[in-house]
């Protein structure tokens, strides 16, 4: 359905209902999944075993941080491949993913049944939820293989084109889980381990189901020889789902200095240590099922704003924005209202508990989600950024409320008022991140009128030229590409080329095309091309939607956009790693430019403005920076003369001469008579 709608053009409203409900509908069910154990234990059990899975519970966030890693990672490496059409590569890449994860899981699984006494200690657990979490605990261990396995091929189906088939398991799971959690604790009488056995077993069925789609893969063919070991590829896979890692990870942190706390202080207060650690998890997973729905609508956003964005139409951009913070700030207000008016409603679904225990819960809910309203924006923006191309500021945003306001807040203000600060801590991160997120969010806004005006004016010259240069190019040709140093010549050596040849050449031109094919904007992708410092920062909020960053989702949109140009005819194309995407073509000539550091430093300071004295510096940055990006990207070294066809050192012939020499050689190869330069010399 979404493959048909027009992004530039049909309504928005029907837009976002078919992107974000999907989204939704999977991040509400995982929600979910968590609640519901803490349901049936509360009125089996009792608060006690609730707030042991509460203790339990940051073990099995950290091994959803392994598999979120490995399965966005495998999952963006197979787009990325399969936007170069290397499904050989794609397939090798993905079933590295999964020896890892089978080989991590294994590990995670031994480790937890051997130190999950020393653990518990760790995450917050007491005396009085230590046995409870020993019981489920040591169960849900063994459950660990599945479970990560299950999580991380979930990402790759996704991928895969079945998006569909992945909620439908992860569905399959949380029913199963609901079914088997009262027949395993009120029936068979198993208390926490009954809930934890109904997990795994859930856990499972949804594993068996993704582990069986191995077999049907869309996109990619598996076989043995795909198994064979590469420690290069499960490298690369695993830091193309880095950022996925240290989210998950962070929530780690925040749940043990939250449980810390609470147990440092609540021996001093009529609640205790229990009561708090138990009722503030209850509330956490209550309101990641409002968190869940929000990151829904805005994730459903994400290409709808990154496509009109990248098209330059701002007003559309706008509008999205504006109907997705409207839908948010409703949700959250909803949300608000009943979080203030029925608190002990909401806790007693959790079974019931003594007068403390619903003390402590109203209060919770009423203090800790005191501004739970200004979540919406919060989460909005952060995701805004991220389809607009602005990792840095979609990466604070996302983590500035955890790691930058809560937990200093949660530190200080406990030392003042005790379990009181915790709580506390909680609007006060909510408050310092919605300014923020607001004070960032209205800069941008306020630039996008400019930024119109400018960019409209650049893509008409640009189309212009388009146009114009294909009255000239030719079906049968030659493909030049042109790899080189910063502050070599190279891109004044492919101009003089293509206009002694009389052929186009591709380079600020290719910022439109790849521009329109990616919906990143045109200024995003001058700036961060050939370049993959921000790619850590630019993946922390692309898994609500898909595994691809901002990085990954440009160099599949420059790959098609340069093979469409080598369809049409004879053409110079400077860098952009096009020697490696056209490599299987017959017709190409790969060169490589490159110059000494004096020279470089003098036209760095000539042509491109640079200080003399920083200039050295500069230059040696972008060109780490190029050949990182290269290297990333094809898993060759960018100054490997094996990947070239002809390397010149343009110092030793000067600019002119250099494009002579390479027009010399190309007329050589269509069969024209030989253009004799006046000096030869290969480096």
């Amino acid at each position: 359905m979404n493959e048909k709608l027009d992004l530039g053009k049909e309504k928005i409203g029907k837009l976002l209902l078919a992107f974000s409900v999907p989204c939704i509908i999977s991040l509400v069910v995982n929600a979910l999944y968590n609640i519901i154990d803490q349901i049936f234990i509360g009125w089996g059990v009792g608060y006690l075993g609730n707030g042991a899975t509460n203790v339990v519970f940051p073990i099995v966030v950290i091994c959803m941080a392994f598999a979120l890693m490995l399965g966005d990672g495998s999952s963006a490496f197979l787009s990325l491949k399969l936007g170069e059409n290397k499904k050989k590569e794609a397939s090798k890449g993905v079933c590295n993913g999964i020896i890892i994860a089978v080989c991590a899981s294994i590990i995670i699984c031994i480790g937890v049944l051997i130190f999950l006494p020393q653990l518990i200690n760790i995450f917050g657990g007491t005396d009085a939820l230590r046995q409870y979490a020993l019981d489920y605990g040591y169960i849900i261990a063994m459950g660990i293989p599945f479970m990560m396995i299950g999580t991380m091929l979930n990402s790759i189906i996704r991928a895969d084109g079945s998006p569909r088939y992945a909620m439908i398991s992860m569905i399959v799971g949380a029913v199963l889980n609901t079914i088997l959690d009262p027949i395993a604790i009120f029936v068979f009488k198993m208390g926490v381990k009954g809930a934890a056995l109904a997990t795994i077993i859930s856990q499972f069925v949804t594993f068996l189901m993704n582990a069986l789609y191995i077999r049907k893969f869309k996109s990619i063919e598996i076989g043995k020889e795909e198994f064979k070991p590469s420690f290069k590829l499960m490298k690369t896979v695993a830091m193309l789902g880095i950022s996925s890692f240290i989210t998950e990870m962070a929530i780690v942190i925040v749940i043990t200095v939250q449980n810390k706390l609470y147990n440092q202080y609540g021996v001093d207060s009529k609640f205790g240590a229990e009561i708090p650690i138990t009722v503030h998890g209850i509330v956490m997973k209550v309101n990641m099922i409002l968190i869940s729905i929000i990151i829904g609508i805005a994730s459903g956003s994400q290409p709808i704003v990154g496509y009109n964005y990248g098209a330059h139409k701002y007003d559309r951009v706008k509008q999205t924005l504006k109907i997705v913070s409207i839908l948010s700030l409703v949700v959250s207000t909803i949300s608000l209202i009943l979080f203030q008016t029925i608190p002990e409603q909401l806790i007693s679904i959790f079974g019931s508990g003594d007068e403390l225990y619903n003390e402590f819960a109203c209060l919770a809910f009423r203090i800790f989600l005191m501004l739970v309203i200004f979540n919406g924006i919060q989460i909005t923006s952060g995701i805004f950024f991220q389809a607009i191309g602005k990792p840095v500021k979609s990466a604070f945003l996302t983590l500035s409320r955890q790691i930058l306001f809560f937990i200093p807040a949660t530190i200080i203000l406990s030392k003042f008022f005790g379990i009181m600060g915790v709580l506390y801590a909680g609007p006060v991160a909510d408050g310092l991140a919605f300014i923020i997120a607001i004070t960032l969010l209205a800069m941008e806004i306020k630039q996008l009128n400019a930024k119109q005006n400018a960019e409209n004016k650049v893509e008409e010259n640009t189309k212009g030229n388009i146009e114009n240069s294909n009255k000239i190019t030719q079906k049968e040709g030659i493909i030049i590409t042109i790899s080189r140093e910063y502050g070599s010549g190279g891109r004044y050596v492919g101009k003089l080329l293509a206009q002694s040849l009389g052929i186009k050449l591709y380079d600020k031109d290719l910022i439109t095309l790849v521009s329109n094919e990616s919906g990143l904007s045109a200024s995003y992708i001058e700036e961060n091309e050939q370049n993959i410092n921000g790619k850590l920062l630019a993946n922390f909020n692309s898994q609500y939607y898909n595994n691809l960053t901002n990085d990954d989702n440009l160099f599949i949109a420059e790959s098609k956009a340069i093979k469409e140009i080598a369809q049409k005819g004879s053409c110079v194309i400077v860098g952009r790693c096009a020697d490696y995407i056209l490599k299987e073509k017959d017709n190409i000539l790969r060169v490589f430019l490159y110059s000494d550091d004096n020279n470089k430093v003098e036209r760095a300071v000539k042509y491109y403005g640079l200080k003399k004295e920083e200039a050295l510096k500069e230059i040696s940055k972008i060109n780490k920076s190029r050949a990182k990006h290269y290297e990333h990207y094809t898993n060759q070294q960018w100054k490997d003369l094996d990947n070239y066809d002809l390397t010149i050192n343009v110092d030793k012939f000067g600019v002119e001469e250099t494009a002579k020499m390479i027009e010399n050689v190309v007329m050589k190869e269509r069969g024209c008579p030989r253009i004799e330069p006046r000096k030869q010399k290969f480096q």
